[in-house]
């Protein structure tokens, strides 16, 4: 299926903003049926409203990268099984992302 740019208007703001070909893709090889409703930075906004009105703020756990030694925060409670990483030493460690 050849997809085409999509000027679409946003729900919020009224404001017309472009459904490129790209994000037309992703929407397809995700599955979802719906085109986005809101611009990029109503959503946004839209995001950080929910985010500060359920004052969910992000606990983060300060612990010792098991491969450089240096502190550092994790949005997650780290368990003994398990080794945690510095943001720079995880991306020595993740596996490498399949390219399509």
């Amino acid at each position: 299926m050849a997809f085409e740019d999509k000027d679409l208007v946003c729900k919020d703001c009224g404001a017309t903003f472009i459904f490129t070909v790209g994000e037309q893709e992703f929407y397809a090889e995700k599955g979802f049926e719906n085109e986005p409703q809101r611009c990029r930075e109503c959503r946004n906004i839209r995001k950080t409203n929910r985010n500060s009105q359920e004052g969910r703020s992000r606990e983060m756990f300060t612990v010792v990268c098991a491969d450089c030694g240096v502190e550092t925060q994790v949005p997650f409670q780290p368990t003994s099984d398990r080794p945690v990483y510095c943001r720079e030493c995880y991306q020595h460690h993740r596996p490498a992302r399949e390219q399509y």
